[in-house]
């Protein structure tokens, strides 16, 4: 093995950490001078610059004193105080470090309180706030053109300088006073990664249901919400460089292409080379403020056809020469930053690649995906339980609560007369049960996934959930689009359903998620804008007329015919 494969193993193997563990680890401590990025007061008079200049002194010699080990709450609440009220900026850059590193050692605990006080305590003013909106709405309206001829120049001047002034203040004080923590940790080294790692930790305190959790649910809220606001704008496309990724890459890029790699795990140095090598690309969004470390990338095949099997894709065969193919399949695409969740940075980096793609090989005619359904099977489970199933089981990770949060709907019959038949004729000697559906709840819910070795129950099973597969892809909405994430990142991206592939993902996973059934999504590009408007719009679901077929005698209702679209695949 060469240095660069056993630093990639050696690391890989080092503490690889959960998601949330991940966002603890501290932000680099780097940098020697930061300007202030936004103020926190418009003009101040000269004794409260004078106390300002004071506490900065003060607060700088206990920066610098020989003593100073402390990290725990109050020294982190104080440097990130200073951080937001500071304005020397000779000092702000060890604040800022001491800030994050401070951070970083506190517990999960301490840090939820930290944050609360965050959200609530440098919030907006919305006392002064009201008073200003009364100032403004006791303004006098300056004269329209042609009205009030008696009015001078010089009084309508004065009443807009009044209107402009205003207006200027209020849109200063409906800025939270956190943006100012935001907007110099964004231009300090390592910043845009702490604030990455600390809105990680915000989403996981939503996401836990801690009992003082709703009494400030709104503030919390409104500080995630404003943070993502600021990282969609720090990275915008602009500002990232999509880079191809080769063996020829570092080995601490490489070791977190394995870390990272969410949907098809790398099992070994063979295997990353291979998604490397000959027939394969590997394309991540970079950001100058992280460097070395993909923000999001994605795997793609090119391949004669669009794949069936996720198999195909993971070397069965050796594979062709890269100007025999027609297809650019893409078939993993992974998020590095918990922090980043619900920024569609793969929408961008999607349409870049095939742009790139397109342009360096233009006999690739197709861009498709072969997809995971990764709450296909909780859904269907859901509708398969009866009342005491839900309450006493938990299978493939699913909850009681998950799986009433469906709805009330999941004793719905959703077996069809003959499908129903054929699991009672041929399931005999694999489970029991009093209906289909319990049968089959049965079967799905083997801890040793028996029903996959059984030639007759795959071609028994096949039918439903296939059928019922198109129905969660196609017919299950929330709030209008598609239940199924991966579904709606997609379509939202302007790809259309294509064809669903049955046992394509035999893999533990895979039978957890989807019974092992995958799809394809194509991308034409003619077509991309139109599907991401009309879905974005409607929530109209583009699909294949092979694909439809499955639902058209569902009661929800047929898909109109001018809702399908010719097969592009072979």
């Amino acid at each position: 093995m060469n240095k660069k494969g056993l630093a990639i193993v050696m690391r890989t193997r080092m503490k690889l950490t959960t998601p949330s563990e991940r966002s603890l680890s501290p932000a680099a401590n780097e940098g020697n001078n930061l300007a202030s990025s936004s103020e926190i007061n418009q003009s101040d008079g000269s004794i409260a610059r004078l106390a300002r200049d004071e506490k900065d002194k003060i607060y700088s010699q206990k920066l610098h004193s020989p003593g100073n080990t402390y990290r725990g709450f109050e020294f982190v609440r104080e440097t990130m105080h200073s951080a937001i009220s500071m304005n020397k900026t000779e000092v702000l850059d060890n604040v800022l470090n001491n800030f994050s590193e401070g951070y970083s050692s506190l517990s999960h605990e301490d840090r939820r309180k930290l944050l609360l006080l965050l959200a609530k305590e440098y919030d907006l003013n919305r006392t002064q706030i009201r008073e200003m909106m009364k100032q403004y709405l006791g303004l006098e309206l300056p004269s329209v053109s042609g009205e009030k001829a008696q009015s001078s120049g010089t009084e309508d001047d004065g009443s807009l300088f009044a209107f402009y002034r205003t207006e200027r203040n209020l849109r200063h004080a409906l800025k939270p006073t956190y943006e100012v923590l935001f907007e110099r940790l964004n231009t300090h080294p390592g910043g845009l990664k702490f604030l990455s790692i600390i809105r990680a930790d915000i989403l996981s305190i939503l996401a836990h249901k801690h009992p003082w959790i709703e009494d400030n649910i709104a503030s919390l809220r409104a500080l995630d919400s404003y943070l993502k606001e600021k990282l969609i704008t720090w990275l915008s496309p602009a500002a990232l460089e999509l880079h191809h990724i080769t063996w020829d890459d570092s080995a601490s890029l490489l070791e977190k292409i394995v870390a990272y790699e969410a949907v098809h795990p790398i099992s070994s140095l063979t295997d990353l080379k291979r998604r490397l090598g000959v027939g394969r690309r590997c394309f991540g969004y970079l950001h100058p403020a992280i460097p070395g470390e993909p923000l999001i990338f994605i795997e793609v095949a090119l391949l004669k056809n669009v794949a069936q099997t996720i198999q195909e894709v993971l070397w069965d065969d050796p594979p062709i020469p890269e100007c025999e193919s027609t297809c650019a399949l893409f078939y993993s695409i992974s998020s590095t930053q918990p922090g980043l969740a619900g920024i569609n940075l793969g929408k961008f980096l999607i349409k870049r690649v095939i742009k790139l793609v397109k342009r360096d090989m233009p006999h690739i005619s197709t861009f498709a995906t072969l997809s995971p359904i990764p709450g296909f099977m909780q859904w269907l489970l859901s509708k398969l339980a009866s009342p005491s199933k839900l309450t006493e089981t938990e299978t493939g990770g699913m909850s009681r609560s998950s799986a009433e949060s469906f709805g009330s709907t999941f004793r719905e019959n959703i077996l069809e007369p003959e499908e129903e038949r054929a699991l009672f004729d041929s399931s005999v000697e694999f489970a029991a049960g009093a209906s289909g559906m319990e049968v089959m709840w049965n079967l799905l819910t083997d801890a040793n996934f028996g029903w996959i070795n059984s030639a007759r129950l795959l071609s028994v099973l096949k039918p439903p959930l296939m059928r019922l597969c198109a129905r969660y892809l196609l017919q299950e909405k929330k709030r209008g689009k598609a239940l199924d994430s991966v579904a709606n990142f997609h379509l939202q991206n302007g790809a259309m359903v294509e064809r669903l592939n049955w046992m394509a993902d035999r893999s533990e996973k895979g039978l957890l998620q989807s019974g092992g059934i995958m799809v394809n999504y194509v991308y034409r590009l003619d077509n991309i804008e139109e599907y991401a408007q009309s879905y974005f719009s409607s929530g109209h679901i583009h699909t294949s007329a092979d694909l439809c077929c499955y639902v058209e005698h569902e009661a929800i209702g047929p898909l109109k015919e001018n809702e399908t679209t010719r097969s592009v695949v072979s």
